[in-house]
């Protein structure tokens, strides 16, 4: 038995982090890793796709640099084996970083092997058993694969082996309407595949309002990307060069012959072989660990961070999940699940940037509301750049002054959203925000005349 202070199960974007809390605070600890250091966020997951949205957005920007006045000689082409390797090398980068930082952090011990509970405060890894009075499990997730008839005949993809791809694919059917699936619909169609995308409900990223859906339909659209939705039995059977994806839908062909088929249909947790039943520790009926509001589970001294605790599902939520345990643990500041505002991007081209609730869930709230909203044609930045498609919106309680929350949908709405999300985070009023002097010309200069034009929604 080796015996240390601490064990952290997974080397995701929480648990580097906190190994180093603790070993600061003089702890031994056991780092566990069973894979690649850096979790989701690094391998398969942001770290990646961002850089291949990079390189599709030059692809794009490349092709329509007449719009600028630029004069390209020539087509344009994509090398995918030099887009790849350029994703390959940001991300081994990083990963290298991390599992150096671990290697030399004084009183960690790395272990590279897969871990499983023996009991509440042990942990079996390969040949060695550890033991320790705290637990932290950042095991992360995978992409869920469902269970769709035909599945077991054809080769598919997920957003993990999508990133083993070294060419273009000349049919990308995408499986999966939602933020992963949108993303990598319009970066393979700039990298010149024709791209399909398959949708069991009425509309895209269900999650936004629906005016956000129909926008980030048209953007998409107007660059050549198919849509099916409502395909309520989607199916998969091989086909002459590919495979043929059975939608079932109401109008249209039944079904759409592709080169390849990516399934991005959600996310699911690591955590149905660690063993967790022998330690006691409870999960929900998805595999998610039940956490209370300090990420602590229903086993004393345990703790559960990032993707496999379901209360969060991005890097930036994760990395908050080992503040809070760490201000807890360490610090003897209170800081809680319930404090997160929730905030998020989708990485599209225009990006959509989210902060707090969407106007769908505010007016359930039964509150009166004002509702500022304005199109990015009419943001003089936007016009500058020549890119402006969407809008923002943001939303009010019309008693209170409250923000409750943002859509900026539209060139730079990842990062002009912050400003939002910094205000709602003071616990400052709209009031405020409106009264603030942004510097000209940005996207965020027009936040203010938003807030100013702010009205009771129709109806």
């Amino acid at each position: 038995m080796k015996r240390f202070d601490a064990i952290v199960i997974g080397a995701g974007q929480a648990g580097p982090s906190l190994a180093s809390r603790l070993t600061s605070a003089g702890m031994s600890v056991a780092v566990i890793e069973r894979k690649l250091f850096g979790g989701t966020c690094v391998n398969t997951g942001c770290m990646p796709t961002k850089t291949l949205v990079a390189s599709a957005r030059a692809a794009h920007v490349a092709r329509h640099a007449s719009d600028w006045g630029v004069v390209v000689e020539g087509a344009v082409s994509v090398d995918m084996k030099r887009v790849k390797a350029r994703a390959d090398a940001v991300s081994s980068r990083s990963r290298t970083g991390i599992e150096s930082w671990l290697e030399k952090m004084d009183r960690c011990t790395v272990f590279r092997d897969h871990a499983r509970f023996t009991s509440a405060h042990t942990v079996r890894v390969g040949d060695d058993e550890l033991s320790a009075e705290r637990i932290f499990i950042n095991v992360g997730g995978r992409a869920r694969v469902p269970p769709l008839r035909g599945l077991d005949r054809v080769s598919y993809l997920t957003n993990t082996t999508i990133l083993a791809l070294d060419e273009v694919p000349r049919h990308l059917v995408v499986v999966g309407g939602s933020y992963v699936g949108l993303e990598y619909a319009q970066m393979y169609r700039r990298f010149g595949s024709e791209v399909t995308v398959v949708e069991m409900g009425p509309r895209l990223v269900s999650r936004e309002d629906p005016e956000v859906s129909a926008a980030i339909r048209e953007i998409l659209e107007r660059e050549g990307v198919a849509f099916r939705l409502d395909a309520k039995c989607i199916s998969l059977a091989p086909a002459e060069g590919g495979v043929s994806v059975g939608v079932d839908c109401a109008r249209g062909d039944p079904a759409i012959a592709g080169s390849h088929v990516l399934l991005a249909v959600g996310r699911q947790p690591n955590t149905e072989d660690l063993g967790l039943d022998r330690a006691g520790v409870k999960v929900d009926a998805h595999g998610y660990v039940v956490v209370d509001d300090e990420l602590r589970t229903n086993v004393d001294g345990v703790w559960a961070l990032g993707d496999c605790n379901g209360r969060g599902a991005f890097t930036h939520t994760a990395y908050n999940d080992y503040e809070i345990v760490a201000a807890n643990l360490l610090d003897g500041d209170r800081r809680r699940l319930s404090d997160r505002i929730v905030a998020y991007a989708l990485y599209i081209d225009p990006p959509l940037g989210r902060a707090g609730l969407t106007e769908t869930e505010a007016a359930s709230r039964g509150r009166p509301l004002l509702v500022g909203r304005r199109p990015m044609s009419r943001v003089g930045r936007a016009i500058e750049k020549g890119e402006t498609q969407g809008f923002m919106k943001i939303i009010v309680d019309a008693e209170t002054k409250k923000i409750l929350g943002a859509a900026i949908l539209g060139t730079e709405g990842d990062e002009a959203v912050h400003g939002i999300l910094d205000v709602m985070y003071a616990g400052a009023t709209a009031t405020t925000l409106q009264r603030t002097v942004p510097i000209h010309p940005t996207v965020s200069e027009l936040i203010p005349t938003v807030l100013a034009e702010a009205a009771p929604p129709a109806g």
